[in-house]
């Protein structure tokens, strides 16, 4: 990567301490990448998407409060412009077109090597698409050029009643997900049913299981 010109800035999001830091010391030594800040959650995310306006965004899936494709879809609402360059450890198909889909430029693999990352963040600063060798073999053409696929469960979900999903699975009551999303505890209720029509379970314990097939909350 050229060191003339401009930096491109980073924004970190992913709740592995360790992990970051890792990140953060191969991405030093790049003279031209430049590290604006970090975060844990895919909420705050979107938040410093729009104080930072980072050039890319490196991004995790299964993140506390929001996932990483619903933080992006979020993102993409405003900005145009930020790269998202998916970063993790899952390899199935239809996260890594769920996460295209709502607008990533990029899917990387915790594995790769250090070389492959700093690639990968040249490849989508340059407005092209990047994904792991691991994960293009597992992509079949039509998920890339985002044709027709069947459409899931969670697909039907609205964007609210999947953040109410993810809440629920992780614990918090009706009350407390209201009081989180500044929302009445009524309106929350009708998101629970809804979803929990929409997703056919039918108690807590069936919705947990569900959040853990679709990599919301890990285990």
């Amino acid at each position: 990567m050229s060191i003339n010109g401009p930096k491109v800035r980073i924004l970190i999001c992913d709740d592995h301490t360790l992990f970051c830091e890792g990140i953060k010391a191969i991405l030093r030594d790049q003279p031209a990448l430049e590290i604006i800040g970090e975060t844990r959650d895919g909420r705050q995310a979107v938040e410093l998407v729009k104080e930072l306006k980072p050039d890319v965004l490196l991004m995790d899936v299964s993140m506390p409060d929001m996932t990483g494709f619903d933080a992006t879809r979020r993102i993409r609402e405003f900005d145009q412009t930020v790269k998202v360059l998916i970063l993790t450890m899952h390899e199935e198909e239809e996260l890594v077109a769920r996460c295209l889909e709502a607008g990533a430029s990029g899917y990387i693999i915790k594995d790769a090597p250090a070389s492959e990352l700093v690639y990968a963040i040249e490849t989508v600063q340059k407005g092209e698409r990047y994904l792991s060798p691991v994960v293009l073999k597992k992509v079949v053409a039509g998920y890339v050029k985002n044709s027709q696929r069947p459409r899931t469960s969670y697909d039907r979900l609205s964007m609210r009643e999947r953040e109410v999903l993810k809440l629920l699975a992780e614990g918090l009551s009706v009350k407390e997900i209201a009081t989180r999303l500044n929302l009445s505890v009524k309106t929350v209720d009708v998101h629970k049913y809804n979803l929990m029509r929409k997703i056919d379970v039918h108690d807590r314990a069936e919705l947990i299981k569900y959040a853990i097939q679709k990599k919301l909350i890990a285990v």
